[in-house]
């Protein structure tokens, strides 16, 4: 009854909705928390002592030998409450007010792997956010000085931005560039809050730095830095385009959806120029612009389910505000993108790099002007949920909480985001998305 009452309020509390594939396998889940501005950051965090987690044995990669839980920071005993009461300056938190009452300074074993796996989640949106910021966020130094506290060696400095890519992307909505920088932000405020909240209980916190090895793009306006995330080889997944306008379907049900963009989610595709040689033909840049602009509602809708898929496997009543609070913000994200990705322009290109064809066909398409293709409709239809004896809803879907986390690993890698990656990426990954998964209320 507990559990479905925690599920009850998430869905009341997320009122735009969203989510990231069509089965259960594909439950990618992947937020807003801004204040002007006493931030504290992971650098700050970083030197009140944090060293570097002793595993066991069984914990080392068999192949290379390195030590595969290297990612975790051991959370500070001392300073950390002074960190987690900074940041939360005037809160009626428990941590605040110093509650230690549980395990692992206040929290579960459960809830702590938990935040962990949901601050790996917002740091690798982090990283594919900064890429799209680089090149066609509103070029202010606000981001650019946030990722540099949190990112050792990330300019500080904003790139000035690519205006070609800038323009194409443009044509979704005049404000897009506004919205990219300000979506970038947001998931960086979300990552070093998670871990500055497990840091002041005394919990590991993760970093991925170790894991930033991938290219950028050479295009102007990429920093020349390395990556976690690779947005030159994706397949886009579009279901969601569908899935949130069936009324009679739910992939909580195992239902599956058609694309809205074939093409996009078959083949390799970019989202980013990766020289600027990709910017010097419209119809090519246009593409690329249209496939970004899909891609952030596929990475958005992610979150959307991710947060209240895990919220309801929580114990304490902070950790399930907190995913709560940053879900709700994920939805306005993906309705903003979903929105704006009916706006893409009609172009068609075979791209030689990547030796694939995509069509962007929204504005002309027959399929388009049907029930479950119209652009707008962009807030959920009402469907079944959680027995077809009952009245169709407006909700998120899915919200499945079985294997949420290893679900939103397995979408993500089959977006092509992680191409490239190292085998102890992999199994970082996997280890994080394991113990969440097997997260339980109380425990």
């Amino acid at each position: 009854m507990t559990l479905l009452c925690m599920n009850f309020l998430t869905l009341i509390v997320a009122s735009h909705f969203e989510r990231a594939s069509n089965a259960p396998a594909k439950n990618s889940g992947w937020g807003e928390l801004r204040q002007k501005k006493e931030r504290v950051t992971m650098k700050e965090v970083s030197q009140q002592g944090s060293g570097l987690v002793l595993t066991n044995p069984e914990s080392r990669d068999e192949k290379t030998g390195s030590n595969r839980r290297s990612f975790l920071k051991k959370g500070m005993a001392a300073g950390a409450m002074t960190v987690g009461a900074g940041l939360l300056v005037g809160s009626s938190s428990a941590l605040a007010q110093g509650d230690k009452s549980e395990t692992n300074g206040g929290l579960t074993k459960g809830d702590a792997a938990i935040l962990r796996f949901l601050a790996v989640a917002e740091i690798l949106e982090s990283d594919l956010w900064l890429q799209y910021q680089e090149l066609a966020g509103v070029q202010d130094n606000e981001v650019s000085t946030l990722a540099s506290q949190l990112i050792p060696g990330y300019p500080s400095q904003p790139t000035g931005g690519n205006s070609l890519y800038t323009a194409a992307v443009s044509q979704l909505d005049a404000d897009m560039a506004q919205y990219i920088h300000d979506n970038t932000e947001d998931e960086l405020s979300h990552e070093v809050f998670i871990n500055a909240y497990l840091a002041s209980k005394g919990a590991d916190t993760v970093s991925l730095d170790q894991f930033r090895t991938l290219p950028s793009s050479k295009a102007t306006g990429a920093n020349n830095f390395g990556r976690l995330t690779n947005l030159t080889q994706l397949s886009v997944d579009t279901s969601w385009w569908t899935r949130y306008r069936s009324r009679t379907q739910n992939p909580d049900f195992g239902d599956t959806f058609p694309q809205a963009i074939p093409t996009l989610a078959v083949n390799m595709h970019t989202a980013i120029p990766r020289t600027d040689g990709d910017t010097s033909n419209s119809t090519q840049l246009q593409t690329i612009a249209n496939t970004a602009g899909f891609h952030f509602g596929t990475i958005e809708q992610g979150g959307s389910s991710l947060y209240p898929s895990l919220a309801q496997r929580v114990t304490h009543p902070e950790v399930l505000r907190i995913l709560l609070s940053i879900g709700g913000t994920e939805i306005t994200h993906f309705q903003t993108w979903h929105d704006k990705a009916g706006n893409a322009p009609d172009a068609s290109f075979f791209d030689p790099v990547n030796k694939s064809n995509v069509v962007f066909d929204v504005q002309s398409a027959a399929r388009f002007g049907t029930e479950d293709f119209k652009t707008n409709l962009i807030m959920p239809e009402p469907t079944v949920f959680l027995s077809k004896n009952f009245p169709a809803v407006s909700i998120i879907r899915p919200t499945e909480t079985r294997n949420a986390a290893m679900g939103a690993v397995q979408a993500l890698t089959a977006d092509g985001l992680f191409i490239g990656q190292s085998p102890a990426f992999f199994a970082m990954l996997h280890d994080l998305a394991s113990e969440a998964d097997a997260a339980r209320h109380d425990q």
